[in-house]
């Protein structure tokens, strides 16, 4: 069991958990470390990119490297949200409903291109991300814990995709983009072992309660009353009107603040730094943000140019 200052984070079963996945997903670690620092803050993740880039593949290798129970299923425009949670059957030998849980009921969901089904399916992911439970059929069913929801989603302007609504991408602690390769990376992958035969051999760096124990270490973490004027500031500036349409929610202001704890677990420190929250602010908010019509530029790069017009404690 993970005991120390969070200094004692380098070289620990973190490290461990980075480098493992690492070998999986070559030319990528910047990715890995930010996917489990959002999982560090028990965060849902959403990553957005074209297929074939390795999003299925990341997902995999986190749950087997934790050590924890994974299920994955394809959305697709005719998934009902009984095929998500699960339904109750009649059995002749019982005489009596028995429950089936769906593949909601893991400590990992991979919900596979999230936006090619509809938006009753969609929503039906709510419960589960927020309250970390699910009601059917007027009965409450607690999810394992602890519970991820990893998310792949195509770009919105392919083909068969629906946009998701605001108050589930509110639920996503972090949206990323893994991108292509870079030659090096691509040369390792052509040239070496199938990733996904390597990935079955992938040994579990840490148990469920170790895990849950870094997680708990987050809130030992220091965070100045600088730096959350500086988050104030920052949060308060999405939302005067002057940067975008619609700004964050107080939910995005926790998860933010979470999340810069997390890194800074991860980092090796015991405190939050401004370098946390700049590092953080895009991956973690700029897929909540709607910017101004007027402003002709992307959320991305909107909030990006508010960061960097905002004062440094």
């Amino acid at each position: 069991m993970p005991t120390g200052t969070a200094t004692s984070v380098k070289g620990s079963q973190i490290t461990q958990l980075i480098d493992q996945v690492s070998t999986i997903i070559v030319g990528k670690r910047e990715q890995v470390t930010l996917s489990v620092i959002c999982l560090l803050a028990s965060g849902h993740l959403l990553i957005e990119d074209v297929p074939g880039v390795g999003k299925t593949t990341l997902s995999q290798a986190l749950a087997r490297s934790l050590g924890l129970s994974f299920a994955r299923i394809q959305f697709t425009s005719d998934l009902l949200p009984t095929d998500l949670i699960g339904v109750s059957v009649y059995e002749r030998q019982k005489e009596a409903f028995v429950f089936h849980p769906g593949p909601v009921f893991a400590h990992v969901l991979l919900a596979d291109e999230i936006n090619r089904a509809g938006p009753r399916t969609q929503s039906a992911l709510l419960e589960a991300m927020e309250e970390r439970q699910v009601s059917v059929e007027g009965e409450t069913r607690p999810l394992p814990s602890p519970f991820f929801v990893i998310a792949t989603q195509n770009p919105s302007e392919q083909l068969g995709t629906h946009p998701l609504p605001e108050s589930q991408l509110d639920r996503f602690a972090m949206r990323l983009a893994l991108g292509y390769p870079d030659p090096s990376a691509e040369r390792a992958l052509l040239t070496g072992q199938d990733r996904r035969g390597a990935m079955l051999h992938l040994q579990p760096v840490m148990t469920a309660s170790q895990w849950q124990h870094w997680q708990q270490r987050i809130d030992e973490i220091h965070v100045a009353d600088s730096l959350l004027d500086y988050l104030q500031a920052l949060i308060t500036a999405t939302r005067d009107g002057r940067w975008f349409a619609l700004g964050l929610s107080p939910r995005a202001g926790l998860s933010l603040l979470k999340l810069a704890r997390s890194r800074a677990l991860v980092m090796g420190r015991q405190h939050v730094s401004p370098e946390d929250i700049q590092s953080l602010w895009i991956p973690a908010v700029a897929h909540r943000l709607m910017p101004l019509p007027q402003s002709g530029r992307s959320a991305t790069a909107q909030a990006q140019a508010l960061l960097e017009a905002t004062p440094v404690p």
